[in-house]
């Protein structure tokens, strides 16, 4: 598990980091388990007719712990700051061009453009409300000010980080602990040791550990989550040439063994794909799990149509956290020549250096949310994820198709973005993992759409 990054509202990360800033930070909306969107701070909401105007109702009787109310002027100030940001997810905060403070209840988010995205953003990180007077601080990755149902009362980086029940909290009913301890517990079998001794409660364990988490007193959840596999990202061939031609990326994507590595690197746990996309997401299309099938000889004939017979030379990040991915990469590609020097990236520094912009290509094991969220996190020409920052007028088009439409058009356009993906040879998948969530026999988790670990209101005790 990742140790926390930052408590800056600017720097906020979904995936597993949610653990440590949702107990303090209360957002504006909710995902629910099965992926629905409810009230939360904000009570109601409602779009224009062109959906570039979204009406925000907020609750009246909040206020933050450092005593400083929740109203209109603090959701400005937070989707400024957001925006402003440098932070991964800033993006979520990128397509609103002004907020209008209509009354301290009251906002109206006005838009550059429609965002089929944003509600769903404003459920997560882009709905993230810390005290207006802590934004900017001095200390402000360092503590937290919010107004959500706990308090952080210590973080010791590496160790632990303890929050406290807020009394003055408007929802305590939906959060029955007093207390929680995050415990960011990087090695795998410490973890894991950690969740059967009864030091920890609720915690994800690698593939190689369910039957032994199956076999003491825990319970197992499974459920797909991440994919994994290699982002494509040089495809202007600045720093390497040959991944500018599609046909190469192409043949990066037959030379995997996807079954065996599936077996071999996860135990099975999951489904091997060629698309990024989750089961549930609006641009899944079911027969894009297959476009790409091991076919050596096809690869070798792709890499000498274009001109890389004898094959390349490419730098890749070997992360900390998943060692045994680095040698399966470099035997594989080395079938068609890709020659794979490694360079060691610590566990901490991962996030950094994979965004950093260095490395024409990489593997990641990354989260898949709702359409327009994926798209935002990679498609785009200023996507944190999108590492080269490659500008393809194809995929434009197609966004912008995406974006201004509505209903069944719209669920067609998400699909031919997935398909352009696909056929561009952006990424080259290998499985969409399971995620393998581990709960002490006392505490119900319900699995939370689109992320890899449950919401902090998806815990309670065992009925």
């Amino acid at each position: 598990m990742f140790d926390n990054n930052s408590f800056d509202r600017g720097a906020l990360e979904i995936g597993h980091r949610v653990h440590f800033w949702m107990p303090v930070y209360d957002t504006l909306l909710v995902l629910d388990p099965q992926a629905e969107i409810q009230p939360n701070l904000a009570t109601d909401w409602a779009y224009n007719e062109d959906n570039t105007i979204l009406n925000l109702t907020l609750r009246d009787d909040v206020t933050f712990t450092d005593g400083t109310p929740f109203d209109g002027e603090a959701v400005k100030a937070n989707l400024e700051y957001l925006k402003a940001s440098t932070g991964q997810n800033s993006y979520m905060a990128a397509s609103i061009e002004q907020v209008e403070v209509v009354s301290s209840t009251e906002v109206n988010l006005r838009l550059s453009a429609p965002d089929p995205g944003l509600l769903g953003y404003l459920t997560v990180v882009g709905g993230a409300m810390a005290s207006p007077e802590s934004l900017g601080a001095g200390d402000a990755a360092t503590t937290a000010v919010g107004s959500g149902p706990y308090t952080l009362t210590e973080a010791t980086p590496g160790s632990q980080y303890v929050y406290e029940r807020n009394e003055d909290y408007w929802n305590t009913e939906e959060f029955p602990y007093d207390e929680i301890v995050v415990k960011p517990i990087a090695d795998p079998t410490a973890r894991l040791n950690a969740l059967k001794s009864g030091q920890a409660d609720v915690g994800v364990v690698n593939s190689t550990q369910a039957a032994e988490a199956e076999g003491g007193d825990l319970t197992v959840e499974r459920y797909p989550t991440d994919w994994q596999g290699l982002f494509l990202n040089d495809r202007n061939g600045t720093m390497v040439p040959a991944l500018a031609d599609v046909r190469v990326r192409q043949a990066i994507n037959l030379v995997f063994d996807k079954e065996s590595i599936l077996k071999n690197l996860s135990r099975g746990e999951g489904e091997v794909t060629s698309q990024t996309f989750n089961t549930l997401s609006e641009a899944y299309v079911a027969d894009l799990d297959t476009a790409y099938e091991i076919d050596l000889e096809q690869a070798k004939d792709l890499m000498a149509e274009a001109g890389y017979e004898d094959g390349f030379a490419v730098t890749m990040p070997d992360l900390a956290q998943f060692p045994q991915v680095a040698p399966i990469i470099e035997q594989q590609l080395a079938q068609i020549g890709i020659v794979v020097t490694f360079e060691k990236v610590a566990a901490d520094a991962t996030i950094a250096e994979v965004l950093s912009g260095k490395y024409p290509m990489f593997w990641f094991s990354l989260g898949s949310q709702s359409a327009w969220q994926d798209f935002r996190k990679f498609a785009f020409p200023t996507s944190p994820w999108n590492t080269s920052k490659v500008d393809d007028p194809g995929m434009t088009s197609l966004l912008e198709t995406a974006q201004f439409a509505t209903g069944d058009e719209q669920a067609s356009a998400f699909q031919a973005v997935n398909d352009y993906l696909v056929d561009r040879a952006w990424m080259a998948p290998w499985f969409r993992a399971n995620t393998i969530f581990v709960t002490a026999t006392d505490v119900d988790a319900t699995p939370q759409a689109w992320n890899v670990v449950p919401w902090i209101r998806n815990f309670a005790p065992a009925s």
